[in-house]
C-alpha cells in the first residue's frame, strides 16, 4: 500500500510540530506552534494539558492545509512525545485535575532522597534501568497524590487516569475511549519492569501509586484505536505509532541494528545506542531503556546518555558573552584557526552529568593567554560538545561490548560542519548526517506506517534513509589521543568548584 499519507505529531517541551509524510518519507506539509510554560516556584515547571491538545489540534489542521490534503487521506497517525511529563485526569469528564508536571521539574527531589535513604535505589535501577530521580514520572505521580487535596482518595477509587503526554493525546484523539501508552514511554516512569514487561507491583507500592490509574502498555507500532470524527475533522483514522521522542529519533535515524547509535545535538544532547533484544545494565550512570517494540516482535533496548549542556553553551556565547550574533558564527570562527592552541572549555554550567555526575562542577575556561581570541573560545565550546559525546560513547562501548561503527547525527548542531568533522575525528568513526533532519517526527511516522501496512517492513524504511553528509575521521591517532587526554585534565580541574569549603 503506497497511497495516502502518514501524519506525525512531534509533541515537544515548548511546542508541537506536525508533519505529513508521503510514501517516500518526504514531508509534504509541516506546522509548528509553541505553548505557554508555567513556573509556579523555583525548580517547578508545568504545562496546561488542555492547551497542549488545543495547540496540537491546530497544527494538525495547518499541516493538512499546507500539504493540501484531506483528513480522509491520512492512513495512520504516529506520536512522538516529550518523555516523563506527567498528567492525571478525571476518567469520567476527561478533564485534567492538575497541570502536567514537566520532565524538567524537580519538586519530587525529596521523595527520591527518602527512597534512596531507605535503600531502594538498587531496586529501581535493577527493574527499570533508571536512577531514582525526580526526572522520571513515578515520583511526580507520588507528589501529586500526596500534595493535591483529594487526589489520592480519588485515585484509589479508580476515578483518575495517569498518562504521559502520548497517553493524553491518544485519549483526546479517540474521544476518551482509549487509555494506553507504549513500552518506550512506560520504561521512563520508574514503575515499569523492563525485563518482565509489566507494571511492577513492588515499585508501585514503594511509590504509593494505585495500579488502577495506569494505562495499558502496548507495542510502539500497532493500532491503538481510531480517531473520533469530532477530534479529527470528520475522519476515522488509526492511531498506530507511539514512542518517546528520543527513541523515535533513534528509529527515524534507521538505527535498527545492534550497536547503531544517534546523537541529537540540541540544547543538551541525547545519545542512544541500540543494544538489541537484551538490556545492558550501566555501572557509570547511563540509562538502560526500552527503545521500541514493533507489533509482536521482541522488545529492543537502548543505552542512553544525557549530556546537560551542548547547544546551551553556544547560546551562552550569544546571549551572555555577546561573542557571536548567531550560532552559525561559531563554525566560521572555529575554522579560522589551525588548532585550539590548548584552549579548553568545560561546559559544566549546570554541573556535570555522566560519567562524572558532579553537581558542584562549574564551567571552566582553561589555557587562556594574551593571544587568546573570541575564535578560540568559540572553538573550545564546539570541541567540548564532541569531547562530551566521546565520553558517553566510550562508556557505551565498554559496557555493551558492542563496537561503534558510525554515529548518526541530528538536531541543530548537525548543520555545523566544523563540529561534525571534529566529532568524527574525536571518535575515530564516521559521523553521518541525514538528508531529512526531522528524525523524531519521521520515527513516529515510520512506526505508524509499519502498523498500518503503509510501509512493508524495516528493510523498506532502511532504504529510505538518505545521507546528506558523511564526515570521515582524518586526525592522526596520536593527535586524537593527546587532545582527549588534555580534555580529561580540564574536566578534573572543573570538578567540585562550587562545593562548600571546609
Amino acid at each position: 500500500m503506497n497511497k495516502g499519507y502518514i501524519l506525525a505529531i512531534d509533541q515537544g517541551t515548548t511546542g508541537s510540530t506536525v508533519l505529513v509524510f508521503d510514501h517516500d518519507g518526504i514531508a509534504r506539509g509541516r506546522a509548528y506552534r509553541e505553548f505557554q510554560q508555567y513556573y509556579p516556584k523555583p525548580g517547578w515547571v508545568e504545562h496546561d494539558a488542555q492547551m497542549i491538545w488545543s495547540v496540537t489540534h491546530q497544527v494538525v489542521q495547518e499541516a493538512l492545509n499546507r500539504a493540501d490534503i484531506l483528513p480522509q487521506h491520512i492512513v495512520g497517525i504516529g506520536i512522538a512525545n516529550q518523555r516523563e511529563t506527567t498528567l492525571l485526569w478525571d476518567r469520567e469528564t476527561g478533564e485534567p485535575v492538575h497541570r502536567a508536571i514537566v520532565w524538567q521539574d524537580r519538586r519530587a527531589a525529596g521523595i527520591c532522597e527518602t527512597l534512596r535513604e531507605e535503600g531502594h535505589e538498587a531496586t529501581f535501577r535493577d527493574k527499570t534501568g533508571l536512577v531514582c530521580d525526580p526526572y522520571f514520572s513515578g515520583t511526580k505521580v507520588r507528589w501529586l497524590l500526596d500534595n493535591v487535596s483529594g487526589l489520592r482518595e480519588r485515585a484509589e477509587r479508580g476515578e483518575l487516569a495517569f498518562g504521559t503526554i502520548d497517553s493524553w493525546l491518544v485519549h483526546k484523539l479517540t474521544g476518551g475511549r482509549v487509555h494506553v501508552t507504549d513500552v518506550s514511554n512506560a520504561s521512563r516512569t520508574l514503575m515499569y519492569n523492563i525485563h518482565r514487561l509489566e507494571w511492577d507491583q513492588e515499585l508501585l507500592d514503594l511509590l504509593r501509586v494505585p495500579a488502577g490509574i495506569l494505562p495499558e502498555v502496548k507495542s510502539s507500532a500497532e493500532v491503538f484505536g481510531e480517531t473520533d470524527p469530532e477530534a479529527f475533522f470528520g475522519a476515522r483514522v488509526p492511531v498506530a505509532g507511539i514512542a518517546g521522542d528520543q527513541q523515535a529519533a533513534l528509529f527515524g535515524e534507521a538505527c535498527h541494528g545492534e550497536g547503531m547509535a544517534k546523537n541529537t545535538y540540541g540544547t543538551g544532547s541525547f545519545l542512544l545506542m541500540n543494544t538489541g533484544t537484551q538490556p545492558v545494565a550501566s555501572q557509570h550512570g547511563l540509562l538502560s531503556t526500552i527503545a521500541w517494540r514493533i507489533g509482536d516482535e521482541p522488545v529492543e533496548y537502548a543505552l542512553e546518555g544525557a549530556i546537560f549542556v551542548t547547544g546551551a553553551a553556544v547560546q551562552w556565547l550569544r546571549d551572555e558573552l555577546n561573542i557571536i550574533d548567531d550560532a552559525a558564527d561559531t563554525e566560521r570562527m572555529a575554522l579560522s584557526l589551525s588548532g585550539n592552541d590548548n584552549v579548553y572549555f568545560v561546559p559544566a554550567l549546570t554541573g556535570l552529568g555522566a560519567p562524572h555526575w558532579d553537581p558542584y562542577a562549574r564551567g571552566t575556561l582553561l589555557g587562556v593567554t594574551r593571544g587568546t581570541t573570541k575564535a578560540h573560545i568559540a572553538r573550545a565550546v564546539l570541541e567540548s560538545i564532541a569531547y562530551q559525546t566521546r565520553d558517553i560513547v566510550e562508556i557505551m562501548v565498554d559496557e555493551s561490548g558492542i563496537p561503534l561503527k558510525e554515529l548518526r547525527a541530528d538536531g541543530g548542531g548537525a548543520v555545523n560542519t566544523f563540529l561534525m568533522q571534529f566529532q568524527a575525528d574525536t571518535l575515530g568513526v564516521p559521523v553521518k548526517v541525514p538528508r531529512i533532519t526531522e528524525t523524531t517526527a519521521l520515527g513516529a511516522a515510520y512506526l505508524a506506517g509499519l502498523a498500518t501496512g503503509f510501509w512493508k517492513d524495516r528493510a523498506e524504511i532502511d532504504a529510505k534513509w538518505q545521507l546528506a553528509q558523511c564526515y570521515q575521521p582524518g586526525m592522526p591517532e596520536a593527535d586524537r589521543t593527546a587532545l582527549y587526554r588534555r580534555w580529561h585534565r580540564a574536566v578534573e580541574l572543573s570538578k567540585a568548584w562550587d562545593a562548600p569549603l571546609e
